[in-house]
């Protein structure tokens, strides 16, 4: 193929492959243990495979309504109501999207214009930023006390003024395993009162929280739910990220600007994994026993490592733990977790890829949303070091 021969002028002239993508293509080339990008390597539910494969013999293979089959939104309204006490209308404040990061960028691309400003919580989800500056915003960054991952809020608010359009939350947190308890709530809706501005709230692994702890969505506190748009994830709850699942709960008018820009992105989500969901959220076990289902892959983890030269960060919530190999070495995170992959054979990922700065805290990040066996071989791998 000849080269283009134009003068390219990058929009996201920073930005390169995302660190997810380098690390488990690393992992690969090396035969290392991936526990570098969040994805499960154990199965999913038969009986959602079933429903899926029933709804496709079934015809049900063409485009889906653009907001989302009707009974997968009632039911994300019942769980909703039931979880959070929150009421959202099925047909006016429900979306159901081809996963997180699509409604992630459809929201900032809903409601960020040029110049705006966007409060972003580092470390932070590497899709947050790209899209703030593909629409012309800005980010203006916070960083969450280290090591516990705190939001001082006093300091937050002095990043407020009248350019400031949003504010990005994310509970619990990926990559810290933090997370907002109900005064971090309350603080933020006082902090936003009187304001105009949005708040998008990532909320993808809402049902992985630890050691008794609820979850506090946004819906919780209607001062916030009002002005909130809160992303959630089937990928995360049900074990299925490829299938590339989630939604989104917003007020009615928040609801039709969001649209508004989904439907020419993607237009609507897979067809028959939306029956089949639908069919299958009638179980609420699937998802009421995540908590506990993965705080014994996490303390499993934690065990197997302790004799380990790592220091073991806390983790109140989602399936990652952070690991600080201060003890070990003094290479920055992004060598480490590079001569890790190729030499110890154990992937992982560098916090400082978080961070607009390349904040380096000698932490790394590994998701234990694995098998028990591969787990147990990770481990190993890592005693030794």
């Amino acid at each position: 193929m000849p080269e283009y021969q134009g003068n390219l002028k990058s929009k996201l002239p920073k930005t390169g492959t995302s660190i997810f993508a380098v690390m488990t293509a690393l992992a690969n080339e090396h035969k290392a243990v991936n526990l570098a990008q969040g994805f499960p390597d154990f199965s999913c539910s038969e009986k959602l495979v079933e429903l899926v494969n029933q709804y496709m013999k079934k015809g049900f293979n063409q485009y889906a309504p653009m907001p989302g089959v009707m009974k997968l939104r009632e039911s994300i309204a019942a769980k909703t109501e039931e979880l959070y006490s929150a009421i959202y209308h099925p047909e006016k404040e429900i979306t159901i999207t081809p996963g997180g990061t699509h409604a992630l960028y459809a929201a900032i691309t809903a409601f960020v214009k040029e110049d705006d400003e966007v409060i972003v919580l580092e470390p932070c989800y590497d899709s947050y930023v790209p899209a703030i500056q593909l629409n012309g915003g800005r980010p203006i960054f916070f960083e969450l006390k280290y090591p516990d991952f705190k939001v001082d809020w006093n300091e937050l608010k002095k990043l407020i003024n009248h350019k400031t359009k949003m504010i990005i939350i994310n509970t619990p947190h990926n990559p810290s395993g933090a997370t907002l308890n109900a005064q971090d709530m309350l603080k933020l809706q006082k902090l936003v009162m009187n304001t105009e501005i949005i708040i998008l709230s990532d909320e993808v692994y809402e049902h992985i929280i630890f050691d008794g702890l609820e979850h506090q969505s946004v819906a919780r506190f209607p001062k916030l739910a009002e002005r909130s748009i809160i992303v959630s994830s089937f990928g995360k709850t049900y074990h299925t990220t490829g299938w590339k699942m989630g939604y989104v709960l917003a007020p009615a008018a928040l609801t039709a600007e969001f649209r508004k820009v989904h439907q020419f992105i993607a237009f609507c989500a897979n067809t028959p994994i939306q029956y089949a969901l639908a069919d299958f959220m009638e179980d609420k076990n699937a998802y009421m026993g995540l908590p506990q289902f993965y705080q014994e892959k996490r303390d499993y983890f934690q065990k197997l490592i302790k004799g380990s030269r790592f220091k073991i960060l806390e983790c109140q919530g989602s399936y990652f733990q952070l690991l600080n190999y201060a003890k070990i070495t003094q290479e920055n995170d992004a060598e480490f977790a590079k001569r890790l992959t190729k030499e110890f054979k154990v992937a992982s990922i560098p916090v400082s890829a978080f961070y607009h700065k390349q904040i380096d805290n000698n932490i790394l990040r590994f998701c234990f949303a694995k098998s028990n066996e591969t787990l147990e071989k990770a481990a190993e791998l890592i005693c030794k070091i």
